[in-house]
């Protein structure tokens, strides 16, 4: 297994702090600079029935892209998968020298939610930058039953990159579970989140017994989270039970993009316009926001089941905007918006209607390494 290029100088710290926030450590916002981008090869064939084979060649995209931006870490199962998948990157003409291969076990592909959050902090000088990591406790959205492999991750990324790991725990030392898409930041001490995500008592409870003073303390003490802006339901089809990443984004310190569903019959309608309004009466250090609204795709269906296509699952790389397209005619709309918003990046869609299968896109896929 290849070790990482640029081993922190950091080392790791005699006694760490309990708490990230004990460090002053924060959560960057996704538009930061990176060094990496990571992703982990799609193996589950669960995930996507029948699919496999053309969701391959949807990640040979997306590192085709990012590879042009910054370097691709990447996860494989098997020596099998990482051949087969190095082979297929090669013969679309990717520079395999911004690739960084590793291989362990992982149950899914969703790293986003499996994988650390990362975090950052200046040094003593107010110039150099630490990065160290969140290590969630990881249960498969409190819904499936095969997740070891996933909660593992992030301590072997942290091994990986040598860098300082902060478990995961309240105050009173109990371990917390929670995925990076139910949270966004703004890089200045504001998070989106929803109720559905955090809050619901009986489905898919990750963390029973503890309330919305309790979580917005935990966000507070692993991210730094000052103003935590509550939203209230997640899309349909989302199995995630809400997770903020498919519904609204911070894509400037003070500016979020919402998703919206013009179709009053849809069963979107109602809650996104209910988030919409949240937004518009949210404060951050004083001010309003400014909600700039993306409609949603048309319903994608495989067979009965609901898929969550979301413009919303966006991916920020540096100099580059990756945005999950569907067949739409709102796919422009969603790209034209986006172009304004990010007018220092180049906005690319990607086709993501084999990829939706899986239940995610490109940010649920995607998982940026800051830059130290």
């Amino acid at each position: 297994m290849p070790r990482h290029p640029h081993p922190s100088r950091h080392g790791v710290a005699a006694r760490p702090p309990a708490l990230p926030a004990d460090d002053r450590f924060v959560m960057p916002p996704e538009w930061a600079p990176h060094r990496a981008t990571w992703i982990v090869w799609p193996h589950n064939r669960r995930d996507w029935p029948g699919k496999l084979g053309p969701v391959d060649w949807c990640y040979v995209e997306l590192v085709r892209r990012l590879t042009a931006a910054e370097p691709v870490a990447i996860v494989f199962g098997t020596a099998t998968e990482e051949r087969r998948a190095l082979g297929r990157l090669s013969r679309a003409g990717i520079d395999l020298g911004r690739v960084e291969p590793y291989r362990f076990p992982t149950n899914r592909s969703w790293i986003r939610d499996t994988g650390p959050t990362f975090v950052t902090r200046l040094g003593d000088q107010g110039v150099e930058r630490e990065v160290a990591l969140v290590d969630w406790r990881f249960n498969a959205w409190a819904k499936y039953d095969d997740w070891s492999h996933d909660n593992r991750l992030p301590a072997r990324i942290a091994g990986i990159l040598r860098l300082r790991r902060f478990t995961a725990r309240t105050r009173g030392g109990r371990r917390i579970v929670l995925e990076g898409g139910c949270v966004d930041v703004n890089g200045q001490g504001a998070a989106l989140t929803t109720e559905e995500c955090l809050l619901d008592p009986v489905v898919q409870v990750r963390n029973p017994g503890l309330g919305r003073d309790d979580m917005e303390r935990v966000l507070r003490d692993h991210l730094g989270v000052e103003t935590l802006i509550w939203l209230g339901r997640g899309i349909a089809g989302d199995d995630t039970h809400g997770h903020v990443d498919d519904i609204a984004r911070f894509v400037a310190p003070r500016t979020v993009v919402a998703a919206t569903e013009a179709d009053p019959g849809d069963v979107n309608h109602a809650p996104l316009l209910e988030n919409l309004a949240r937004l518009r009466q949210a404060r951050v250090r004083g001010g309003r926001l400014t909600v700039v609204p993306i409609p949603m795709p048309r319903p994608l269906w495989f067979g009965t089941q609901r898929l969550p296509a979301s413009y919303m699952n966006f991916y920020v790389a540096n100099g580059l905007v990756l945005v999950p397209t569907f067949n739409d005619p709102a796919d422009r709309v969603a790209l034209s918006r986006l172009v304004d918003l990010f007018p220092d990046r180049e906005v690319v869609g990607i086709h993501a209607v084999d990829l939706v299968l899986g239940l995610g896109t490109l940010h649920c896929a995607t998982l940026q390494e800051p830059a130290p």
